[in-house]
Protein backbone atom coordinates (compact mmCIF):
# COMPACT_ATOMS: atom_id res chain seq x y z
CA UNK A 1 0.00 0.00 0.00
CA UNK A 2 1.72 3.91 -1.13
CA UNK A 3 1.76 5.63 2.65
CA UNK A 4 -0.42 8.73 2.32
CA UNK A 5 1.47 11.77 3.51
CA UNK A 6 -1.10 13.05 5.08
CA UNK A 7 -1.79 10.42 7.71
CA UNK A 8 0.40 12.57 10.64
CA UNK A 9 -0.62 15.23 10.18
CA UNK A 10 -4.49 14.53 10.34
CA UNK A 11 -4.01 12.00 13.61
CA UNK A 12 -2.47 15.32 15.12
CA UNK A 13 -5.82 17.31 13.63
CA UNK A 14 -8.18 14.74 15.47
CA UNK A 15 -6.48 15.59 18.98
CA UNK A 16 -7.27 19.20 17.90
CA UNK A 17 -10.88 19.13 16.89
CA UNK A 18 -13.96 17.22 17.11
CA UNK A 19 -14.38 16.79 13.55
CA UNK A 20 -12.00 16.51 11.16
CA UNK A 21 -13.83 16.49 7.67
CA UNK A 22 -12.19 15.33 4.63
CA UNK A 23 -13.57 16.01 1.37
CA UNK A 24 -12.16 15.24 -2.35
CA UNK A 25 -13.08 13.51 -5.21
CA UNK A 26 -14.48 9.87 -5.20
CA UNK A 27 -12.25 6.75 -5.46
CA UNK A 28 -9.02 9.38 -4.42
CA UNK A 29 -8.34 7.08 -1.32
CA UNK A 30 -10.32 8.51 1.79
CA UNK A 31 -11.87 5.86 2.82
CA UNK A 32 -8.28 3.69 2.82
CA UNK A 33 -7.01 6.82 4.68
CA UNK A 34 -10.12 6.85 7.60
CA UNK A 35 -9.08 3.00 8.07
CA UNK A 36 -5.75 3.90 8.28
CA UNK A 37 -6.29 6.42 10.78
CA UNK A 38 -8.55 4.36 12.69
CA UNK A 39 -5.58 1.98 13.03
CA UNK A 40 -3.73 4.22 14.30
CA UNK A 41 -6.60 6.67 16.91
CA UNK A 42 -6.26 6.24 20.94
CA UNK A 43 -9.67 5.35 20.64
CA UNK A 44 -12.37 2.61 19.15
CA UNK A 45 -13.71 3.84 15.66
CA UNK A 46 -17.04 2.44 14.04
CA UNK A 47 -17.32 3.14 10.10
CA UNK A 48 -20.07 4.08 8.59
CA UNK A 49 -20.80 4.36 4.59
CA UNK A 50 -24.15 6.07 3.75
CA UNK A 51 -24.15 4.37 0.38
CA UNK A 52 -24.74 1.50 2.24
CA UNK A 53 -28.64 0.24 3.47
CA UNK A 54 -27.45 -1.81 6.55
CA UNK A 55 -24.94 1.35 7.42
CA UNK A 56 -28.11 4.00 7.16
CA UNK A 57 -30.60 2.11 8.77
CA UNK A 58 -27.98 1.79 11.57
CA UNK A 59 -28.98 6.14 11.70
CA UNK A 60 -32.75 5.51 11.41
CA UNK A 61 -32.25 7.53 15.47
CA UNK A 62 -28.89 9.50 14.72
CA UNK A 63 -29.54 11.05 17.94
CA UNK A 64 -29.64 7.72 19.84
CA UNK A 65 -27.04 6.47 17.79
CA UNK A 66 -24.49 9.12 18.55
CA UNK A 67 -25.35 9.08 21.93
CA UNK A 68 -24.80 5.55 22.90
CA UNK A 69 -21.02 5.99 20.82
CA UNK A 70 -19.97 8.95 22.20
CA UNK A 71 -16.53 7.63 23.37
CA UNK A 72 -16.15 6.31 19.95
CA UNK A 73 -14.98 8.32 16.71
CA UNK A 74 -17.98 7.54 14.34
CA UNK A 75 -16.18 7.74 10.61
CA UNK A 76 -19.23 8.60 8.13
CA UNK A 77 -18.03 8.40 4.22
CA UNK A 78 -20.10 10.02 1.26
CA UNK A 79 -21.89 12.23 4.11
CA UNK A 80 -22.66 15.18 1.60
CA UNK A 81 -26.27 12.71 0.55
CA UNK A 82 -27.42 12.86 3.76
CA UNK A 83 -26.81 16.67 5.12
CA UNK A 84 -29.78 16.69 7.80
CA UNK A 85 -27.06 14.64 10.42
CA UNK A 86 -24.74 18.08 10.93
CA UNK A 87 -27.14 19.90 13.49
CA UNK A 88 -28.05 16.26 14.78
CA UNK A 89 -23.66 16.24 14.91
CA UNK A 90 -23.56 19.33 16.33
CA UNK A 91 -25.92 18.76 19.01
CA UNK A 92 -23.88 15.34 19.91
CA UNK A 93 -20.57 17.50 20.37
CA UNK A 94 -21.85 20.35 22.61
CA UNK A 95 -23.30 17.81 24.71
CA UNK A 96 -20.02 16.04 24.83
CA UNK A 97 -17.36 18.11 23.75
CA UNK A 98 -14.53 15.86 23.18
CA UNK A 99 -11.96 15.52 20.49
CA UNK A 100 -11.67 12.77 17.47
CA UNK A 101 -15.69 12.60 18.05
CA UNK A 102 -16.27 12.40 14.01
CA UNK A 103 -14.40 11.89 11.03
CA UNK A 104 -16.82 12.82 8.13
CA UNK A 105 -15.93 12.41 4.14
CA UNK A 106 -17.50 13.79 0.75
CA UNK A 107 -16.78 13.43 -2.54
CA UNK A 108 -18.62 16.67 -3.86
CA UNK A 109 -18.22 19.92 -1.59
CA UNK A 110 -20.65 22.16 -2.61
CA UNK A 111 -23.20 20.59 -0.47
CA UNK A 112 -21.10 19.16 2.24
CA UNK A 113 -19.47 22.58 3.03
CA UNK A 114 -22.26 24.62 3.07
CA UNK A 115 -24.50 22.61 5.45
CA UNK A 116 -21.44 21.95 7.85
CA UNK A 117 -19.84 25.22 7.90
CA UNK A 118 -23.76 26.53 9.03
CA UNK A 119 -23.98 23.69 11.93
CA UNK A 120 -20.43 22.89 12.61
CA UNK A 121 -18.74 26.04 12.68
CA UNK A 122 -16.08 26.09 15.54
CA UNK A 123 -15.99 22.33 15.34
CA UNK A 124 -14.58 20.83 12.31
CA UNK A 125 -11.59 21.41 10.39
CA UNK A 126 -11.45 20.94 6.85
CA UNK A 127 -8.59 19.26 4.48
CA UNK A 128 -8.99 18.15 0.96
CA UNK A 129 -6.74 14.83 0.11
CA UNK A 130 -6.26 14.85 -3.96
CA UNK A 131 -5.42 11.67 -5.60
CA UNK A 132 -1.84 10.44 -5.33
CA UNK A 133 1.15 13.05 -5.92
CA UNK A 134 4.05 12.38 -7.41
CA UNK A 135 6.22 12.51 -4.09
CA UNK A 136 3.81 9.43 -2.81
CA UNK A 137 4.44 6.97 -5.33
CA UNK A 138 8.23 7.62 -6.41
CA UNK A 139 9.03 10.26 -8.78
CA UNK A 140 10.55 7.22 -10.83
CA UNK A 141 7.25 6.30 -11.87
CA UNK A 142 7.01 10.05 -13.49
CA UNK A 143 5.83 8.79 -17.19
CA UNK A 144 3.17 6.06 -15.82
CA UNK A 145 1.63 8.66 -13.10
CA UNK A 146 1.82 11.00 -16.01
CA UNK A 147 -0.40 8.94 -18.48
CA UNK A 148 -2.79 7.38 -15.58
CA UNK A 149 -3.41 10.25 -13.23
CA UNK A 150 -3.06 10.11 -9.43
CA UNK A 151 -6.42 7.89 -8.85
CA UNK A 152 -5.42 5.01 -6.91
CA UNK A 153 -7.20 2.36 -9.02
CA UNK A 154 -5.97 3.75 -11.87
CA UNK A 155 -2.30 4.18 -11.19
CA UNK A 156 -2.43 0.52 -9.17
CA UNK A 157 -4.41 -1.31 -12.73
CA UNK A 158 -2.37 -3.76 -14.29
CA UNK A 159 -1.86 -2.24 -17.58
CA UNK A 160 -3.16 0.81 -19.65
CA UNK A 161 -6.46 -0.80 -20.61
CA UNK A 162 -7.46 -2.28 -17.22
CA UNK A 163 -6.47 1.89 -15.71
CA UNK A 164 -8.43 3.94 -18.69
CA UNK A 165 -11.35 1.49 -18.20
CA UNK A 166 -11.42 2.06 -14.63
CA UNK A 167 -11.28 5.94 -15.73
CA UNK A 168 -14.46 5.46 -17.58
CA UNK A 169 -16.27 3.65 -14.73
CA UNK A 170 -15.56 7.15 -12.52
CA UNK A 171 -16.07 8.97 -15.13
CA UNK A 172 -19.79 7.26 -15.59
CA UNK A 173 -20.49 7.25 -11.78
CA UNK A 174 -18.79 10.91 -10.36
CA UNK A 175 -19.15 13.16 -13.08
CA UNK A 176 -21.99 11.95 -14.71
CA UNK A 177 -24.45 9.83 -12.01
CA UNK A 178 -23.47 11.56 -8.48
CA UNK A 179 -23.52 14.92 -9.85
CA UNK A 180 -26.86 14.32 -11.27
CA UNK A 181 -27.86 12.68 -8.04
CA UNK A 182 -26.95 15.92 -6.35
CA UNK A 183 -29.54 17.74 -8.34
CA UNK A 184 -26.39 19.97 -10.34
CA UNK A 185 -27.17 18.91 -13.93
CA UNK A 186 -30.24 18.84 -16.00
CA UNK A 187 -28.66 17.41 -19.55
CA UNK A 188 -26.00 15.06 -19.14
CA UNK A 189 -25.15 15.36 -22.93
CA UNK A 190 -24.54 19.16 -23.03
CA UNK A 191 -22.43 18.57 -19.38
CA UNK A 192 -20.23 15.83 -20.54
CA UNK A 193 -19.66 18.13 -23.90
CA UNK A 194 -19.22 20.57 -21.58
CA UNK A 195 -16.29 18.47 -19.95
CA UNK A 196 -14.96 17.13 -23.38
CA UNK A 197 -14.46 21.24 -24.33
CA UNK A 198 -12.33 21.55 -21.33
CA UNK A 199 -10.37 18.87 -22.21
CA UNK A 200 -9.51 19.98 -25.29
CA UNK A 201 -8.73 23.69 -24.61
CA UNK A 202 -6.96 22.53 -21.54
CA UNK A 203 -5.07 25.41 -19.87
CA UNK A 204 -6.91 27.85 -22.34
CA UNK A 205 -8.21 31.06 -20.69
CA UNK A 206 -11.68 30.68 -19.83
CA UNK A 207 -14.58 32.36 -21.89
CA UNK A 208 -17.71 31.52 -20.42
CA UNK A 209 -19.87 33.64 -23.39
CA UNK A 210 -18.09 31.79 -26.15
CA UNK A 211 -18.76 27.68 -23.74
CA UNK A 212 -22.48 29.33 -23.82
CA UNK A 213 -22.68 30.00 -27.87
CA UNK A 214 -20.72 26.51 -29.17
CA UNK A 215 -22.93 24.63 -26.08
CA UNK A 216 -26.22 26.52 -27.06
CA UNK A 217 -27.17 27.31 -23.59
CA UNK A 218 -27.04 30.58 -21.50
CA UNK A 219 -23.75 32.02 -20.00
CA UNK A 220 -25.01 31.50 -16.26
CA UNK A 221 -25.77 27.81 -17.22
CA UNK A 222 -21.67 27.64 -17.91
CA UNK A 223 -20.73 29.41 -15.16
CA UNK A 224 -22.52 26.83 -13.12
CA UNK A 225 -21.40 23.90 -14.52
CA UNK A 226 -18.27 25.13 -14.42
CA UNK A 227 -18.38 26.05 -10.32
CA UNK A 228 -19.94 22.36 -10.38
CA UNK A 229 -16.78 20.79 -11.70
CA UNK A 230 -14.51 23.02 -9.49
CA UNK A 231 -15.87 21.99 -6.71
CA UNK A 232 -16.06 18.37 -7.19
CA UNK A 233 -12.19 18.59 -7.53
CA UNK A 234 -12.54 17.55 -11.64
CA UNK A 235 -11.45 21.16 -12.54
CA UNK A 236 -9.00 23.36 -11.29
CA UNK A 237 -9.59 27.39 -12.05
CA UNK A 238 -6.63 29.35 -12.08
CA UNK A 239 -7.36 32.60 -11.31
CA UNK A 240 -5.05 35.59 -12.66
CA UNK A 241 -2.65 37.72 -10.63
CA UNK A 242 -3.99 41.27 -10.75
CA UNK A 243 -2.81 42.69 -7.51
CA UNK A 244 -0.05 45.18 -7.59
CA UNK A 245 0.65 46.29 -10.95
CA UNK A 246 -0.86 48.68 -13.59
CA UNK A 247 -0.57 46.70 -16.58
CA UNK A 248 -3.49 46.06 -18.90
CA UNK A 249 -4.13 42.60 -17.21
CA UNK A 250 -5.97 39.63 -18.50
CA UNK A 251 -8.79 38.86 -16.11
CA UNK A 252 -10.45 35.80 -17.07
CA UNK A 253 -9.50 32.26 -15.04
CA UNK A 254 -7.44 29.12 -16.98
CA UNK A 255 -9.15 25.89 -16.12
CA UNK A 256 -7.36 22.91 -15.80
CA UNK A 257 -8.52 19.14 -15.39
CA UNK A 258 -7.02 18.91 -12.52
CA UNK A 259 -6.42 14.86 -13.07
CA UNK A 260 -3.98 13.87 -16.03
CA UNK A 261 -5.27 10.41 -16.88
CA UNK A 262 -9.05 12.51 -16.33
CA UNK A 263 -7.80 14.38 -19.53
CA UNK A 264 -6.22 11.83 -21.11
CA UNK A 265 -9.26 9.13 -21.14
CA UNK A 266 -11.49 11.78 -21.88
CA UNK A 267 -9.28 12.48 -25.25
CA UNK A 268 -8.71 9.60 -25.99
CA UNK A 269 -4.84 9.27 -24.84
CA UNK A 270 -4.74 5.85 -24.02
CA UNK A 271 -0.79 5.11 -24.22
CA UNK A 272 2.14 6.76 -23.70
CA UNK A 273 2.56 6.38 -27.88
CA UNK A 274 -0.48 8.38 -28.37
CA UNK A 275 0.28 10.74 -25.67
CA UNK A 276 4.02 11.91 -27.30
CA UNK A 277 2.24 12.23 -30.66
CA UNK A 278 -0.76 14.40 -29.12
CA UNK A 279 -0.79 17.94 -29.70
CA UNK A 280 -2.39 18.30 -26.12
CA UNK A 281 1.16 16.92 -24.45
CA UNK A 282 2.45 20.67 -23.76
CA UNK A 283 -0.88 21.44 -22.20
CA UNK A 284 -1.21 18.29 -20.58
CA UNK A 285 2.57 18.33 -19.41
CA UNK A 286 1.79 21.77 -18.13
CA UNK A 287 -1.64 21.33 -16.07
CA UNK A 288 0.27 17.89 -14.75
CA UNK A 289 3.13 20.22 -13.05
CA UNK A 290 1.07 22.94 -12.19
CA UNK A 291 -1.19 20.31 -9.89
CA UNK A 292 1.45 18.37 -8.54
CA UNK A 293 3.12 21.68 -7.53
CA UNK A 294 0.07 23.18 -5.94
CA UNK A 295 -1.00 20.23 -4.22
CA UNK A 296 1.87 20.52 -2.31
CA UNK A 297 1.82 24.32 -1.31
CA UNK A 298 1.24 25.75 2.07
CA UNK A 299 -2.30 26.39 2.92
CA UNK A 300 -0.97 30.37 3.07
CA UNK A 301 0.68 30.45 -0.42
CA UNK A 302 -1.90 31.18 -2.88
CA UNK A 303 -1.48 30.41 -6.43
CA UNK A 304 -1.87 32.37 -9.87
CA UNK A 305 -1.31 32.89 -13.20
CA UNK A 306 0.43 36.18 -14.97
CA UNK A 307 -0.84 37.46 -18.60
CA UNK A 308 -1.00 41.02 -19.90
CA UNK A 309 -2.56 42.57 -22.96
CA UNK A 310 1.04 42.86 -24.47
CA UNK A 311 2.38 39.49 -24.40
CA UNK A 312 4.03 38.80 -20.65
CA UNK A 313 2.93 35.74 -19.35
CA UNK A 314 4.22 33.01 -16.75
CA UNK A 315 2.21 30.12 -15.48
CA UNK A 316 2.28 29.85 -12.19
CA UNK A 317 2.94 33.25 -9.62
CA UNK A 318 3.07 32.02 -5.79
CA UNK A 319 1.87 34.65 -3.33
CA UNK A 320 2.19 34.81 0.45
CA UNK A 321 0.72 37.43 2.03
CA UNK A 322 0.52 39.83 -0.53
CA UNK A 323 4.16 39.06 -1.51
CA UNK A 324 5.52 37.10 -4.79
CA UNK A 325 7.99 34.86 -3.19
CA UNK A 326 8.06 32.93 -6.80
CA UNK A 327 7.11 32.82 -10.52
CA UNK A 328 7.58 29.75 -12.66
CA UNK A 329 7.05 28.73 -16.41
CA UNK A 330 6.27 25.23 -17.35
CA UNK A 331 8.04 24.06 -20.20
CA UNK A 332 7.66 20.26 -22.05
CA UNK A 333 11.79 20.46 -22.97
CA UNK A 334 14.93 19.54 -21.22
CA UNK A 335 16.56 22.62 -23.04
CA UNK A 336 14.41 25.21 -22.56
CA UNK A 337 14.71 28.68 -23.84
CA UNK A 338 13.62 31.42 -21.89
CA UNK A 339 11.06 33.70 -23.68
CA UNK A 340 10.34 37.30 -23.64
CA UNK A 341 6.96 37.42 -22.44
CA UNK A 342 8.68 34.98 -19.61
CA UNK A 343 11.06 37.49 -19.09
CA UNK A 344 9.30 40.60 -19.33
CA UNK A 345 7.20 38.92 -16.39
CA UNK A 346 9.75 38.86 -14.00
CA UNK A 347 10.45 42.56 -14.58
CA UNK A 348 6.78 43.16 -14.06
CA UNK A 349 6.40 41.51 -10.99
CA UNK A 350 9.72 42.37 -9.43
CA UNK A 351 10.43 38.34 -8.57
CA UNK A 352 13.64 37.17 -6.45
CA UNK A 353 13.01 33.66 -7.22
CA UNK A 354 12.25 32.45 -10.96
CA UNK A 355 11.73 28.85 -11.99
CA UNK A 356 11.48 27.08 -15.60
CA UNK A 357 9.82 23.20 -14.61
CA UNK A 358 11.12 20.60 -17.27
CA UNK A 359 10.78 16.82 -17.33
CA UNK A 360 14.15 15.63 -16.15
CA UNK A 361 16.53 18.11 -16.96
CA UNK A 362 19.83 19.21 -14.74
CA UNK A 363 19.62 21.60 -11.98
CA UNK A 364 21.10 24.78 -13.28
CA UNK A 365 20.66 28.66 -13.87
CA UNK A 366 20.07 29.50 -17.28
CA UNK A 367 20.14 33.06 -16.42
CA UNK A 368 21.44 34.27 -13.07
CA UNK A 369 17.72 34.83 -11.82
CA UNK A 370 15.96 31.67 -13.33
CA UNK A 371 16.73 28.19 -12.18
CA UNK A 372 16.24 25.50 -14.53
CA UNK A 373 15.29 22.26 -12.76
CA UNK A 374 12.89 19.36 -13.48
CA UNK A 375 9.62 18.88 -11.85
CA UNK A 376 11.28 15.99 -8.99
CA UNK A 377 13.95 18.79 -8.19
CA UNK A 378 11.55 21.44 -7.73
CA UNK A 379 9.02 18.92 -5.34
CA UNK A 380 12.17 17.63 -3.50
CA UNK A 381 14.34 20.70 -3.05
CA UNK A 382 12.63 23.97 -3.73
CA UNK A 383 8.97 23.89 -2.70
CA UNK A 384 9.86 23.62 0.91
CA UNK A 385 11.78 26.70 0.96
CA UNK A 386 9.46 28.57 -0.37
Amino acid sequence: MIKRKQLAEYLALLELSPVLAITGPRQCGKTTLAHELSRQLKKNTIYLDMESATDRNKLTDPELYFGEHEDKCLIIDEIQFYPDLFPLMRSAIDKKRITSRFIILGSASPQLLQQSSESLAGRVIYKELSPFNLLEIGPDNQNKHWLRGGFPEAYLARNEKNAFVWLQNFINTYIQRDLTRLGYISSINIFMRFVAMLAHGQGDIFNQNNFARSLGVSSPTVKKYLYYLEEAYIVRVLQSYHFNTKKRLVKSPKVYIRDSGILHHISHIVTRDTLSNSVLIGASWEGYVLEQIIQLLDENISPYYYRTHHGSECDLVLERGNQIIAVLEVKYSNSPVVSKGFSISIADLASKRNFMITPSSDDYHVRKDIQVCSLRTFLENYITTL
